[in-house]
C-alpha cells in the first residue's frame, strides 16, 4: 500500500517537474543572446521577482522530491 502511495506521488511530482521546465523562458537567444546573456550577468540584471523565480523554484523542489522518492523506492523495494 505505501509502494503504490509514493508511486503515485513520484508520478504526481514528475509531472510537476516535466511542466515546471517546460515552462521556463529560454535562457538565451542565439549568438546575440549569449553575447547580452554575459552583460546582463556583469551588470547584475537578474529577474528574482515574478513569473521565472516561481518557476525556477519549483523546478528545484520538484528535482530535489524526485530524486528522494526514487531513492526511496529502490530502498522500499
Amino acid at each position: 500500500m505505501l509502494k503504490i502511495i509514493l508511486y503515485v506521488v513520484q508520478l504526481i511530482v514528475c509531472l510537476t517537474l516535466i511542466g515546471s521546465v517546460l515552462l521556463q523562458p529560454g535562457k538565451s537567444a542565439g549568438l546575440s543572446g549569449s553575447i547580452a546573456g554575459g552583460a546582463e550577468q556583469l551588470f547584475g540584471k537578474k529577474k528574482s521577482k515574478g513569473y521565472e523565480a516561481i518557476a525556477a523554484k519549483m523546478t528545484t523542489i520538484s528535482a530535489i522530491l524526485f530524486m528522494v522518492l526514487s531513492m526511496v523506492l529502490i530502498v522500499i523495494q
